[in-house]
């Protein structure tokens, strides 16, 4: 594979110069990076993975738990049904797993980045404390995203990792590095979706259920550990079973005063985030940003590798990723979204399509930034990527105030398509105010309280005159 990362012509201002900006790196003490410098391949990336992470997330926003992943029946059956169901299959082709691994990866990098460049500016003796109160710090900010804004907070994960995991996994090669983020997606995170999800406990009720009927059309009669058998599956039926009653009642219990969302579930948020963290959450997170880490010392993140590289990357991962999707959610469709088929056809390869699916949408997207074609719309993207953490949190709050604080309510209001009109309107805001803020400020206002807070010292904040 070819490096081109000192061809100015190929990589021109999308240099990796000045990426350590959104992650809290010490700033320099001589001049500031300028502005052109400060648009890289990771900071569109992350822009990318911010803005995308939103196309799965406004469902958990704005509707019943029942429309999360795959939507229920009456999603597809009303007057919208053929259009709800295109809109399902971008979002799994194009973005499921995909922009949360991407957005994982970045992290990892960002790790490597910030102690990479601490060491080689002679501050190897410090690394270690200004990485611990950075993370400590985003594990703070998780818990009150968590608790009082959201309860979908990814922050607290993030900094978790970070602390437990990613810092002596650093120095490791790529191919470790990438060797073992896989085996975490591929093995370890595939028994947590077994486990947590549910999905083995529906596979063997099933295979059992099966024996039953089986006795059952022969007309033999049922001994009581069958019958016991019969009555757990049908329980288990009717549990997944979308009714408009379930819905309305979900719909209702979200229309609650503030005060009883922090009681009923805000205050819980650290319970939540322990019990399913061990085997569902850690695996898929830690796996993503240790292959992040292997990539980025690669270059691979950086654009400096071939466009053959990258095509490559793209055409592999999508012939694996999109054929599984395709026919899982057909064989879903056909079901009537029956939750056994959905586990079987969906569920069960998240995990590879995700890994595969989500190298492929990075690949794509690196050649569109190796490209330049489209250089001018891709800066407010860049911006977006560069103020991530100040975007995420505002995400969170538009979200909430539209769909449950604010005067619409427009929780479960909403066809499954029709949410993706607060998607754009929110897009735009982010994309409009990035932009804006970084013609007069260096960073984002919570990545300046961030960086402000792991350092105990307030952080230049005004763009300084060139």
């Amino acid at each position: 594979m070819t490096s081109i990362a000192t061809s100015a012509s190929t990589l021109d201002s999308y240099s990796p110069v000045g990426t350590e900006e959104e992650l809290a790196g010490p700033p320099h003490a001589v001049a500031p990076v300028q502005r052109a410098e400060r648009i890289s391949s990771v900071d569109t990336l992350r822009g990318f993975a911010l803005l995308g992470i939103l196309i799965l997330n406004i469902d958990d926003f704005g509707g019943p738990m029942f429309f999360h992943d795959i939507p229920p029946n009456p999603a597809f059956t009303g007057p919208h049904a053929h259009l709800n169901l295109i809109v399902l299959f971008i979002k799994w082709m194009f973005f499921e797993g995909k922009m949360r691994f991407l957005f994982s990866m970045l992290f990892g990098a960002g790790v490597v980045l910030l102690t990479d460049r601490a060491e080689r500016r002679g501050a190897a003796d410090k690394v270690a404390d200004v990485y611990l109160r950075r993370n400590m710090w985003l594990v703070v900010l998780g818990l009150i995203h968590g608790t009082f804004i959201w309860n979908g907070d990814i922050l607290l994960q993030y900094g978790s990792a970070a602390l437990l995991f990613l810092y002596p996994c650093r120095k490791l090669k790529p191919k470790t590095l990438f060797t073992a983020g896989s085996l975490l997606l591929l093995v370890f995170w595939t028994y947590g979706v077994l486990q947590f999800t549910g999905v083995a406990q529906a596979f063997r009720l099933s295979s059992k259920a099966a024996t039953v009927i089986a006795a059952q059309n022969a007309g033999h009669p049922l001994t009581p550990e069958q019958k016991k058998v019969e009555q757990q599956w049908n329980e288990m039926v009717k549990k997944h079973e979308v009714t408009k009653q379930k819905i309305d009642e979900e719909i209702a219990d979200a229309h609650v005063s503030y005060l009883n969302h922090l009681l009923d579930e805000g205050f819980n948020y650290e319970k939540s985030f322990a019990s399913r963290s061990p085997f569902f959450t850690l695996p898929e997170s830690v796996g993503a940003m240790l292959i992040g880490m292997g990539l980025y010392k690669t270059g691979f993140l950086l654009a400096e590798l071939s466009y053959g590289t990258y095509l490559w990357t793209a055409l592999l991962g999508f012939l694996v990723s999109i054929p599984i999707y395709i026919i899982g959610i057909w064989k879903a469709y056909e079901s009537g979204f029956f939750f056994l088929t959905i586990y079987k056809w969906v569920y069960l390869p998240y995990p590879l399509t995700e890994l595969a699916g989500g190298l492929a949408v990075t690949a794509a997207l690196i050649i569109i930034i190796k490209s330049h074609a489209f250089h001018r719309l891709l800066r407010p993207i860049a911006a977006v990527g560069q103020t991530a953490l100040s975007n995420y949190l505002l995400t969170s709050v538009l979200c909430q105030f539209v769909f449950l604080w604010g005067p619409w309510k427009l929780f479960g209001k909403l066809d499954y398509y029709q949410v993706n009109y607060v998607l754009l309107s929110v897009w735009v805001i982010n994309l409009t105010l990035s932009t804006l803020w970084l013609r007069a400020f260096e960073f984002g206002p919570v990545e300046w309280l961030w960086r402000s807070a792991t350092y105990w010292k307030l952080q230049p904040m005004l763009k300084k005159a060139i």
